[in-house]
Parts: structure tokens; C-alpha cells; sequence
């Protein structure tokens, strides 16, 4: 089995912006402490549930960057691009009415909207 980089300039750029999303998830879930210092929490006493559930997110994250990998299609890479925009909605929200305007927060807010842009682009054509 060969594996498979994309040859189009659009479709490099979906690809490169679903590896990140895997990579990122990767490392959610094998540093849940690391992830949660970087994402603004005080790490301290956490119960395993705790974890798990931050594992959880991130093997979401890792699952969804490599279906979008493996299987190269552009609903894939579509729902990708929604998934994180959600997310990215979501910390813009959290920004507006938690009062969460912060470096840290406009810069993992622009991460996420970069990561979410790079798929949709490629399937609307913009790429």
C-alpha cells in the first residue's frame, strides 16, 4: 500500500490541514496534562475521569484528521472543516460572553479557524 499525498495545490492544503488536526489530537490524547496547561487550566488535583475525557476529545481530533487522511473525499474533508469551525465558533462565543479575550485564547482561535478554513476552502472550490 503507497501512501497517498495529494497532487492538486486544494487538496494539499485540506490534507496538510487534516495531518495538523490528527497531530494536535495525537498529542491530546497521549499528554492530557500538557493539553490542559496549554489550554489555560490549572493542573492540579485531577480525577481520572478528568483524563479520560480529555483523551476522548483529543482521539476525536485524531480520528477525524486521519478518516479525512485515509479516505480523501470531500464530505470527509467537509465535515472536518464544519467540526472545527464549530469548535472555533465556539471559543469566540466563550471569548464574547465568558470575558475569555485573551492572547491565549485569540491565538487557539486562530489556530482553529485556520485548521477549519484549509478543508472548506478545498471543497468550495477557493483553493
Amino acid at each position: 500500500m503507497d501512501f497517498y499525498f495529494p497532487t492538486a495545490f486544494g487538496e494539499q492544503v485540506a490534507f496538510i490541514g487534516a495531518a495538523a488536526t490528527a497531530l494536535i489530537g495525537l498529542l491530546v490524547f497521549l499528554l492530557p496534562r500538557l493539553a490542559l496547561s496549554l489550554g489555560g487550566f490549572q493542573v492540579g488535583e485531577i480525577r481520572p475521569e478528568g483524563y479520560a475525557a480529555v483523551r476522548a476529545a483529543g482521539a476525536h481530533h485524531l480520528g477525524l484528521g486521519l478518516a479525512a487522511i485515509m479516505l480523501a473525499q470531500d464530505w470527509i474533508y467537509m465535515a472536518l472543516g464544519i467540526a472545527l469551525g464549530f469548535g472555533a465558533i465556539g471559543r469566540i462565543a466563550s471569548s464574547v460572553f465568558d470575558r475569555a479575550l485573551t492572547p491565549r485564547n485569540i491565538v487557539i482561535s486562530l489556530l482553529q479557524v485556520v485548521l477549519a478554513l484549509a478543508p472548506l476552502a478545498y471543497v468550495f472550490g477557493y483553493v
